[in-house]
């Protein structure tokens, strides 16, 4: 079990929805749930009371009361440590790209897959432990926290049908997961993070790595 546990706040009108993040959210290491809102008003009493507690906020776009992208900009102007997921099905660019301004950690377009959710709070769990510990970082740890070095994806594979066991959607899952990692991940690693078994992740891992894709 993780040493740190980070609290959350679900900000999700729909109960069933919420309920479902918070189960998910039970089951993560390192995260508990410090409370869940159904509308702006709640969203902002909980994170008055509880704001040294909360340190991720998931975030629906559309609340009852108020736009949830003009509560993405009040939480980050009045509690500039928390960092802000949306989850949300707005897939319009606009909305988007606001949320990118404002400054989101992760933005998950409903409905969400488990491996997808886990891979956001394994990245989130990692960046928060990684500057924690760190004083200063080279620019080769940096790219690693801000995931903007990737492992090549297979461009063979493109280009040509993969071969059986292979999945497209899955394969990019793999790689999302690589590239989210800052250290190199093992077999078992992967398959958490995916939300898989552990032959299923070595198959891909021998796939990317017969690609030249990433290196053993």
């Amino acid at each position: 079990m993780s040493a740190t546990q980070y609290g959350i706040l679900v900000v999700e009108d729909d109960f069933r929805i919420a309920d479902i993040h918070r189960a998910f959210i039970e089951q993560s290491d390192g995260f508990y749930v410090v409370g869940m809102a159904r509308n702006g008003s709640e969203a902002k009493a909980l994170m008055a009371q509880h704001a040294a507690e909360i340190q991720l906020i998931l975030l629906d776009a559309y609340l009852p009361d108020v736009e949830g992208l003009e509560l993405l900009w009040a939480i980050r102007r009045d509690y500039v440590h928390v960092d802000i997921v949306m989850v949300t099905a707005a897939k319009e660019v606009e909305t988007i790209s606001e949320a990118l301004r404002g400054g989101v950690f992760d933005y998950l377009i409903k409905p969400i897959e488990a491996a997808r959710m886990n891979q956001m709070l394994t990245r989130f769990r990692r960046e928060r432990e990684v500057l924690a510990n760190r004083a200063e970082m080279s620019q080769d740890e940096l790219d690693h926290v801000l995931a903007r070095v990737t492992p090549s994806e297979p461009t063979r594979s493109d280009s040509r049908a993969l071969p059986k066991g292979i999945d497209r959607l899955t394969l990019r899952r793999v790689v999302d997961a690589l590239a989210a990692a800052p250290d190199s991940l093992t077999a078992m690693q992967v398959a958490r993070t995916m939300g898989a078994s552990r032959s299923t992740a070595r198959r891909y891992l021998e796939f990317l790595v017969a690609e030249q894709a990433v290196s053993a």
